[in-house]
């Protein structure tokens, strides 16, 4: 695992893009200071400042895209749960992929694969955003989302490089059985740290909205939603 580190950057997901030929499969990128990150949905980022996590990592599984890659984001989003549960604190998944503390987003995780001709698959950039020291009036300027971080959770400062190597140990941990086995490898563990089954809920998916009640989630981490005595699988979407 090759680890490189930027002083600044726009995004490490943009910079692992435009390397992705020099970057070996496994590399992971990560910013002291990022000034663009993005979300997804094309929304931004908000930079908190240094002493938090702006990383991408480049993997290279095959030369063709496997649906399962699309469910890389949910991978990531239960390895961070592990992590964050060594600081003694009880994190919780908002469907697809979003991580909160009672209640209070913690982070952001953003998929893209880089295609070329002839529908080969150059890499898949994954990319995620942790709020680790931050301070409250900061978290407050956040649009539409309430936040939180780390560092104010547990009442102490968070070591960077510490809680970086934390969270790419446990991703590689399981990795090649997630690609065995896709989304089934974690459906469990993400299941119990849901926060939306049995919920009322309105799902932004692009520029439409869709509501009902969360049903379940399929074994391809789908999100069956009950409408109108309907099933509504969706693949995508945003929970409002």
């Amino acid at each position: 695992m090759d680890v490189i580190k930027l002083e600044s950057v726009n995004s490490t997901n943009s910079y692992s893009k435009l390397h992705i030929d020099d970057l070996v499969d496994g590399s992971v990128v990560y910013a002291i200071e990022q000034t663009s990150g993005r979300g997804r949905l094309n929304r931004s980022w908000v930079d908190l400042g240094k002493g938090n996590l702006f990383m991408s990592i480049v993997l290279k599984p095959s030369d063709k895209f496997d649906d399962i890659y699309s469910n890389l984001t949910q991978y990531l989003s239960v390895c961070l749960c592990r992590v964050l549960e060594t600081y003694n604190i009880y994190p919780q998944i908002k469907w697809p992929n979003d991580v909160l503390i009672n209640g209070k987003k913690i982070a952001g995780i953003l998929s893209e694969a880089v295609m070329q001709g002839g529908g080969k698959c150059k890499g898949i950039i994954l990319g995620i955003g942790v709020n680790l020291n931050a301070k409250q009036s900061d978290l407050d300027e956040i649009p539409d989302k309430i936040a939180t971080s780390l560092n104010i959770e547990i009442n102490q400062n968070v070591g960077l490089e510490t809680f970086l190597t934390k969270l790419t140990d446990e991703f590689f941990k399981n990795y090649n059985e997630f690609l065995s086995e896709g989304f089934n490898s974690i459906k469990d563990e993400y299941l119990k740290r849901n926060c939306f089954l049995g919920r009322e809920l309105d799902i932004q998916i692009f520029d439409k909205i869709e509501n009902g009640l969360a049903k379940s989630v399929t074994d391809n981490g789908e999100l069956v939603l009950l409408k109108n005595d309907k099933e509504l699988v969706l693949t995508i979407g945003d929970i409002l």
